[in-house]
């Protein structure tokens, strides 16, 4: 068993019958009743005492009296006692100001009396054991701090003070149950009334020898409802949990923090935990006592921070919230940080939970282990889930998004953030509850559906995760026990520049197991196949979006923000250590050295890798559509922004990510950046997706622009559908655009040259990469056996007759696998149905060469034939 504790609170007094100690025999009776103001009763006397209690209930006309010698003759009638249910006169009533030591007489009126109702027939009243002659009861009654305490919610050891407790002279029983009229402890066949000490304090002391098995019986106005005692159970943490949770170092945070349904001492209701060491006290509060937390204080456990209470007899369904005292006295209510559901916004209260999902997706998880994803086909379509299908939710999106990836050949999807946000127009980039996916769209049992069916349907799920910043909610984490705890107590440090939030304070190591216990939350629990971090390169400057003397530099008068780099390579590290096939992904604009290389191998800069698996190529994403963003007279003087990507290709693990934030905010639609006409406009987003998926990296494709949407994405209504309506004008258009995306993923996902050297410089070479007057670009692409594909994008808007492309000399000919010129995507067909042969003419430093009609605006992909 775990033991008690040491308190840590903020006054350490010692409740009184902790105070009542043992001294050695000369003095004992003295020290007890000086210290615990109990009646003085001689030793001598005490077994006459029991005796006669008969008799001095009639002289005194105490009911007390009476009702405990018939408990005590029903006892020795059953046996079921080992002690007697005799006097308890020693204990005195207290007086108004609840102190112990003030007894007032017995008979004083209902309020003074204990009573003890039994029907059963009256047996010989046993005898006092000798063991107990000595003993000397103490008062059950709170003294006035404890109760100040308890009321004010600022007591740290509830549990040393309520519930039942030995004590000299017997058992004391507490319970604290504001708005009770009476409350009556419940054990075998007895039921003893508590005296009303005022203020929803109720005692009493019986003359039993060790503590027994017993319930409270309370009475409100109208109802009598009978419970467990939630303060006679021991704390539900073990010294192992609390350790690492005191190191910063608890991987599975989630199973010991939050609120859980469990089974304790053969009771079932929810333990509840939270950490908030700058706490004076913690309470809950919830739907299930009517949001007021004044009858459940939490215990602290020892220097850990962590406050602990099990509640019996509640669970599922149930609301709640950490009701926190903070250092200055005053209150704060705040939603659990490791909620697992939460209400529906704006709602903000966290839900009890547990899951009973069970996986069918075990195959999938064997496969994923077995390649990297950097050495794997990876084609990705980015989705919000709120947006689109608006309406839908997790389940109903299960019977239709899996099908619709499946059918246009994705690999993965990645979804924007799931974990609940409170603003839907952040997108899910505002996160407060980091372990519940959000209530919109249902519960988390149904989100682990949705994973499955994707994952049924043979698509990895990628999940965007936000761990660089969080939004100041008053019910939320800013400032979560009064003071600064998840973000950095240094206000420059703390306060994002860029988006009104607050930076995580990496460097705390609790802060830092909140985050890394997190990250694998996710793909334990929900079973996700990888994470790509946001704001990476926010998390890595200290001076970022800050101006002269608005940031401190490091210890080596350095910028970087060491803590942030201990932070992702432990995560990082720690994530791939226990995830088989997982993968994650920088959002990393800078030019950092070694994001996706491994923590352990230390760089020119010093550093060791951040252990990323894979990070956006944000260069090449804004080089490109720049270059195609040019009317295509002018792109000649623009070649190089395609071309330059391969400078720094093999420089790090990349994905070529055309994202929700490349057409929101005034930016466009993808198409919409193309210059022309209508037609040149989906010819040249044809062959720059082609591009694209010829061009060494994995690929992101935001939805909607698989059908070249025409408006800006908007989360209110989501992509515009109704363009593949088949009454509507133009659908051959857009339709022919999604066929495209279709037949490039299903050519990409059996060409292993175009994934399977994406990480290494020989499986890549230019053909043509210096064509600027014709705006050609032509490159092979190698798979490990060395067969080639040939990819050519032409981005003029005419026809070039004869154009000659050097080739390897040992294909004996080429076919066509993609032309986005074709008619069927929408295009002008200028196409080559039959092979090409090569000519044994050197061309473009290759031995041999092929003369190919390139069509306008277009990418062709020549495979051998």
């Amino acid at each position: 068993m775990t033991p008690r504790p040491t308190s840590s609170g903020s006054q350490p007094e010692q409740p009184a019958d902790q105070r009542s100690t043992e001294p050695p025999a000369p003095a004992r009776k003295k020290a007890a009743v000086k210290k615990t103001g109990a009646k003085k009763v001689p030793a001598k006397k005490t077994a006459a005492a029991a005796k006669a209690t008969v008799k001095k209930a009639a002289t005194e006309k105490s009911t007390v009296r009476k009702a405990a010698k018939k408990a005590a003759e029903k006892t020795a009638a059953k046996g079921a006692a080992k002690g007697a249910a005799g006097s308890a006169g020693s204990a005195g009533k207290p007086g108004k100001t609840g102190k112990a030591g003030k007894a007032a007489p017995a008979g004083k009126g209902p309020a003074g009396r204990q009573a003890v109702r039994d029907t059963t027939t009256p047996a010989p009243v046993p005898p006092v054991p000798p063991e107990m002659d000595l003993e000397i009861a103490v008062s059950p009654a709170l003294d006035a701090a404890d109760r100040e305490r308890l009321l004010n919610g600022t007591h740290h050891a509830p549990h040393s003070l309520l519930g039942a407790h030995p004590v000299p002279g017997g058992v004391v029983f507490r319970a604290f149950r504001p708005y009770a009229r009476a409350v009556s402890v419940v054990s075998g066949g007895l039921t003893v009334e508590l005296h009303d000490d005022g203020d929803g304090f109720f005692s009493g002391l019986l003359p039993l020898r060790e503590v027994p098995a017993y319930r409270l019986l309370v009475t409100y106005e109208g109802t009598v409802q009978e419970t467990e005692d939630a303060y006679r159970f021991l704390p539900t943490l073990g010294e192992l949990d609390l350790h690492l949770i005191g190191e910063g170092r608890h991987e599975e945070l989630w199973t010991v923090l939050g609120a859980h349904p469990m089974t304790h001492q053969g009771v079932t209701g929810t333990r509840f935990t939270v950490w908030a060491p700058n706490a004076r006290g913690v309470r809950v509060a919830g739907s299930f006592n009517f949001w007021d937390g004044t009858g459940f204080p939490m215990r602290s456990l020892g220097a850990t921070g962590v406050w602990e209470l099990f509640v019996p007899g509640i669970g599922e369904g149930e609301l709640y919230k950490f009701e926190i005292t903070r250092p200055d006295g005053s209150k704060t209510l705040r939603a659990d940080p490791l909620a697992r559901r939460t209400e529906v916004p704006p709602a903000t209260s966290s839900v009890i939970t547990s899951s009973a999902y069970e996986w069918g997706d075990a195959e999938w998880l064997e496969r994923r282990a077995g390649v990297p994803a950097h050495r794997a086909p990876f084609s990705v379509y980015e989705v919000h889930l709120p947006s689109w299908r608006p309406g839908l939710t997790y389940r109903r999106l299960a019977d239709q998004l899996p099908s619709y990836v499946k059918d246009l050949g994705f690999t993965h999807v990645e979804l924007m953030p799931v974990a609940e946000h409170p603003f839907g127009g952040s997108w899910g980039y505002q996160v407060t509850g980091f372990y519940a996916p959000t209530a919109r769209l249902g519960t988390p049992d149904d989100f682990r559906y949705l994973v499955d069916a994707l994952h049924r349907a043979g698509i990895g799920v990628i999940m965007d995760w936000v761990p660089a910043h969080f939004p100041r909610d008053e019910w939320a984490l800013a400032e979560f026990d009064g003071r600064p705890l998840y973000e950095h107590e240094d206000p420059l440090r703390a306060a994002h520049p860029d988006w009104g939030t607050l930076e995580f304070d990496f460097g705390r190591r609790e802060v830092r197991n909140f985050l890394v216990a997190n990250a694998l939350y996710w793909c334990e629990e929900f079973h996700i196949d990888g994470l790509r971090v946001d704001a990476v390169a926010s998390m890595l400057y200290l001076d970022y979006s800050r101006e002269p003397g608005q940031w401190t530099p490091n210890e080596h008068g350095g910028r970087e923000n060491l803590d942030a780099v201990a932070f992702l390579q432990e995560m990082n590290a720690t994530l791939y250590r226990r995830v088989p096939g997982v993968v994650t992904i920088a959002e990393e604009s800078t030019a950092w050295d070694g994001v996706t290389r491994a923590t352990h191998h230390e760089g020119p800069s010093g550093f060791g890798g951040l252990g990323f698996g894979l990070k956006w190529n944000m260069g090449w994403m804004h080089d490109s559509l720049e270059y195609m963003s040019h009317e295509p007279v002018h792109r000649r003087y623009h070649h190089g922004e395609m071309t330059f990507s391969m400078v720094y290709a093999y420089s790090e693990n990349y994905v070529l990510p055309i994202s929700h934030d490349e057409v929101v905010h005034g930016k466009g639609s993808l198409v919409s950046k193309m210059p022309g006409d209508w037609w040149q406009q989906r010819a040249n987003l044809r062959a720059y997706l082609a591009f694209m998926w010829a061009h060494p990296g994995k690929q992101l494709l935001f939805m909607g622009q698989e059908f070249a949407q025409g408006a800006e994405w908007s989360e209110v209504h989501g992509p515009d559908w109704w363009l593949l309506d088949p009454h509507y004008g133009a659908e051959a258009d857009h339709r022919g655009v999604r066929d495209l995306v279709r037949d490039l993923n299903t050519v990409y996902g059996h060409t292993p040259a175009l994934w399977q050297g994406d990480t290494d410089p020989s499986g890549f070479r230019w053909v043509a990469g210096d064509a600027a007057e014709d705006n050609v670009f032509a490159f092979l692409r190698y798979d490990s056996d060395g067969s080639p594909l040939l990819a050519v994008s032409h981005f003029a808007p005419v026809v070039r007759q004869d154009y000659r492309i050097g080739v390897p000399e040992d294909v004996p000919a080429w076919r066509e696998a993609v032309n986005t010129d074709a008619g069927r995507y929408g295009g002008s067909d200028v196409t080559t149905p039959d092979p090409v042969k090569p000519e044994p003419r050197g061309w473009h430093g290759l031995p041999a060469s092929v003369r190919l009609t390139l069509p306008p605006l277009a990418t062709v992909w020549l495979r051998p034939a």
